[in-house]
């Protein structure tokens, strides 16, 4: 999850890995690492490298949405081959954006 926030800072942000680096002061190796989820950044550097994208973190805690805890048992639910297609499709969707 923290490498899918990270990645999509970036890209808002228009940062290739490198830039986004040299600006945090860490090596592009490392940010890949943390979009690809073979690390995980902690709380402090997760913060650290998103300001350096230009974006600031704040969380809140809200009541579970139970229609979304409802559509997430129903997608579990569903066939393998249905749910990687969905998949497949939700991705295209994202890198169109």
């Amino acid at each position: 999850m923290a490498g899918d926030l990270l990645r999509l800072a970036r890209v808002k942000a228009g940062l290739t890995q490198a830039v986004l680096a040299e600006r945090a002061g860490v090596a592009q190796t490392l940010i890949s690492a943390y979009e690809n989820g073979r690390r995980q950044p902690t709380l402090p550097t997760l913060m650290r490298l998103l300001e350096a994208a230009g974006f600031d973190l704040r969380m809140r805690l809200e009541a579970p949405d139970v229609q979304a805890r409802a559509v997430e048992e129903w997608a579990a639910s569903r066939p393998a081959g249905e749910r990687r297609r969905w998949a497949r499709e939700q991705a295209a969707v994202g890198s169109r954006r």
